[in-house]
């Protein structure tokens, strides 16, 4: 168990949080949730003392073990995969370590022989005989395979490398068990093998995510970092939101009694525990949300962006079409023998195991790079906007937002008055108009590229993980208006729930060649035994 007891954050310039009081219990998968820049990751090196908070303590029980998800992705790079696995368990490794150094004596003395006694039992305790397979196996789930085990970390991709540092914070069953951002650079079958793990483990989880469908799946409780405070809420993500909404309606409705007010409460948790899964955990969720108070929801405080896409004019009778299209880059064949038909209204999901598939894919579609072999052709009434997975090229000068976005604007929109209200709507209001770009964050930035693709009126939108740096309000407005979009649009991601609400066509890419599936939703395209048989010699 943690408790937090009167924590407080202050920076220099501002005061982050106050008061904060919170216990995490063991069972329970703590979600933290908050407007980009509230403090979630901040919230969490607190929570794993790299960072010592201005007021109050975080203690843990006695003889518990935290773990947390490593951010640094070059940190083990001279060490094997398996024993950077095992280091996740500090200090059975360090355990191993000491007995091996001892052994390695070559005037082995008695003195050594009772200090190797010692380190043997406490090497006992910790089951360290089984460590080996238990990474082993572990890895082997996660998809490292055992050839890859042996080998050094910077001999493998960064997409490997996440699935490595993931598995080191899972190993050895820890008490608490911290993840920032776990999804992110997870394909699609390693993010369910997370998730059922996540469900059928007994400790406490505390884990900062953008991922909506992630929160929904594992998540008992929610923490909203939100009016300077930390506070926790029963419920997965998807509860938070609507009864955040519903507070704040409540609280509108001055006039109405307290007993309607509880009714309209008790109706709604009914009917979201009537669309709840059946699992175990949701049961025991159900259980809590039962016992809910009036004084238990709080309207929010978050900005949703206004993001709507207008295409000027219709498509004709082609979109798309991909022939034979082929890539290496240094050496290393990327993509090969890539075909594929888009038809005009589709909205398509370019999926695969290595984002670097998927981009250099979209960087060709969108004329930013050139094929080895192979055509793209394009319908002569498209008009195409892109939206790139690394826009940092774009964000280089001391523009100010407002001067940059003048220049894709059309004469009746370049003025001022039109450009900071179109920018207000995208949460830039005030002087954070004139924000020089060299000076952006990655969430504003990709604000800024989504107003630049409104501005474009474009009917075909070219979208590379466009979900990446948005916080959750800013990704459900986008996901809402993709959804509302009639042109077509082709993008890549990794968050199920975008994936699955927008796209109705499926194109698994590899360097083998792709599989296809039309008129067809996420869901399906993972669960079809057919589909992913044919996924599966793709890699």
């Amino acid at each position: 168990m943690i408790t937090v007891s009167d924590v407080s954050l202050r920076f220099p310039d501002r005061q982050l949080y106050s008061d904060v009081n919170l216990k995490f219990t063991p069972g329970n998968c703590y979600g933290i949730i908050g407007a980009n820049g509230a403090g979630k990751s901040t919230f969490l090196k607190i929570l794993s003392g790299q960072l010592a908070p201005s007021t109050g303590k975080v203690t843990i029980s006695p003889n518990e073990r935290m773990t947390s998800l490593k951010q640094d992705h070059y940190a083990f790079e001279d060490t094997t995969v398996l024993d950077t696995v095992i280091q996740g368990y500090e200090k059975l490794y360090q355990v191993m370590q000491a007995k091996d150094a001892l052994y390695a004596k070559p005037d082995f003395s008695d003195e050594d022989g009772i200090k190797v006694a010692e380190l043997e039992g406490e090497f006992a305790e910790m089951d360290g005989w089984n460590a080996e397979a238990e990474a082993a196996q572990l890895l082997q789930e996660l998809g490292i395979n055992e050839t890859m085990q042996q080998q050094k970390m910077r001999e493998l991709t960064e997409n490997e490398k996440v699935k490595v540092l993931l598995g080191q914070a899972l190993f050895g069953k820890p008490d608490i068990l911290l993840l920032d951002e776990p999804t992110n650079g997870l394909d699609a079958p390693t993010i369910q093998w997370l998730e059922n793990f996540l469900l059928n483990f007994s400790n406490t989880v505390i884990v900062v995510s953008h991922d909506r469908h992630f929160l929904n799946t594992v998540c008992t409780h929610m923490c909203d970092v939100d009016f300077g405070k930390i506070q926790l809420f029963v419920g997965n993500y998807d509860f938070w939101l609507q009864s955040s909404q519903l507070a704040a309606q409540l609280k509108g409705q001055a006039n109405a009694k307290k007993e309607d007010q509880i009714k309209e409460l008790q109706e709604f948790i009914a009917r979201f525990s009537a669309n709840a899964s059946k699992s175990k955990q949701a049961t025991s969720r159900k259980k809590q949300l039962d016992k809910i108070t009036l004084e238990d929801i709080k309207p929010s405080s978050r900005k949703y962006p206004f993001i709507k896409f207008v295409a000027a004019r219709e498509i004709g009778s082609d979109l798309l079409r991909v022939d034979n299209i082929s890539k290496t880059v240094a050496g290393v064949k990327i993509l090969d023998n890539i075909t594929f038909t888009l038809k005009p209204g589709e909205k398509s999901a370019l999926i695969s195991r290595s984002d670097v598939a998927t981009t250099t894919l979209m960087q060709i579609l969108a004329g930013e790079l050139e094929p080895d072999t192979g055509s793209v052709t394009w319908g002569v009434t498209t008009t195409r906007a892109y939206l790139p997975r690394d826009s940092s090229a774009e964000f280089t000068s001391d523009l100010s937002i407002l001067d940059w976005l003048r220049q894709f604007a059309s004469k009746e929109e370049s003025d001022n008055t039109f450009l900071r209200g179109f920018l207000g709507r995208m949460l830039f209001s005030g002087d954070e108009v004139l924000k020089k770009l060299n000076m952006l964050s990655g969430g504003e930035k990709v604000r800024c590229l989504l107003a630049k693709i409104m501005l474009s009126e474009a009917n075909v939108l070219l979208l590379d993980d466009p979900t990446n740096h948005l916080d959750l309000e800013s990704i459900t407005s986008l996901n809402d208006a993709l959804v509302d979009f009639d042109g077509a649009l082709v993008f890549t991601s990794h968050d199920y729930e975008f994936i699955q609400t927008i796209a109705d066509h499926i194109v698994e890419v590899s360097a083998k060649g792709v599989v296809e599936r039309f008129a067809t939703h996420y869901q399906e395209f993972l669960a079809h035994e057919d589909i992913q048989k044919q996924v599966a010699e793709l890699y």
